[in-house]
């Protein structure tokens, strides 16, 4: 069984697959507090539904995109056999992660999105940096920065492990509604840094609050 907070048929708002549409399974429960956390509706709430009938909603959609998000997908067990279950019915399947959960055993054609986690989440501790090691060519690695030492940390990360060789895109999301944009893109085109400015294109179609989308 997955305890499962909400499935919505959306734009995709984030990664190198922004602007085209996803089916987006939210799991419920994260066991980490990010400063920034835009979805703490998704630590508690939620209903068990069990992987087919996750499935067969999925397909109700007719989309050929779907990301298993959170909350922390990797906490719950399940999550691995309805990996399968989407790619097995030709998904192309990505999954949000923390970065501080091994992606190890996340099924291969699986699409990672792992974020690692800078000063300003409060959460930088917990990064479980054996993960930038286990990263697929086609995986994707974000940073989300709230300012000048969230981003300093970023690309020393990015530079010394040479992120952009070993995965498919780098991200820097700003904090929506405190770093501005304009001020990372200048920090990232002065320094030439080899990574994508991401901007959660959700939040801007519609309001920064709205669940669903």
């Amino acid at each position: 069984m997955l305890t499962v907070t909400e499935i919505f048929h959306s734009i995709q708002g984030e990664s190198s697959r922004a602007g085209t549409p996803c089916v987006f399974v939210r799991l419920t429960a994260c066991d980490l507090r990010c400063s920034w956390c835009d979805t703490p509706y998704a630590f508690h709430e939620g209903a068990k539904r069990t992987v087919d009938d996750v499935v067969a909603e999925v397909e109700g959609y007719g989309c050929p995109t779907v990301e298993i998000t959170g909350g922390e997908p990797l906490l719950q067990e399940d999550v691995y056999p309805l990996m399968e279950r989407l790619l097995a019915q030709g998904k192309t399947v990505l999954i949000e992660t923390g970065g501080h959960r091994s992606i190890a055993r996340v099924p291969a054609g699986v699409i990672k999105v792992v974020d690692v986690k800078c000063p300003g989440s409060g959460e930088s501790l917990r990064n479980d940096w054996e993960n930038l090691g286990r990263l697929a060519p086609t995986d994707e690695v974000k940073f989300v920065i709230r300012d000048r030492e969230d981003y300093e940390f970023a690309v020393d990360v990015l530079r010394r492990r040479k992120l952009e060789t070993q995965c498919a895109a780098v991200l820097f999301s700003p904090v929506h509604g405190v770093l501005d944009p304009k001020t990372l893109a200048e920090w990232m085109l002065a320094d030439r840094v080899p990574a994508r400015l991401q901007m959660q294109l959700h939040k801007f179609i519609w309001s920064p609050t709205q669940r669903g989308v």
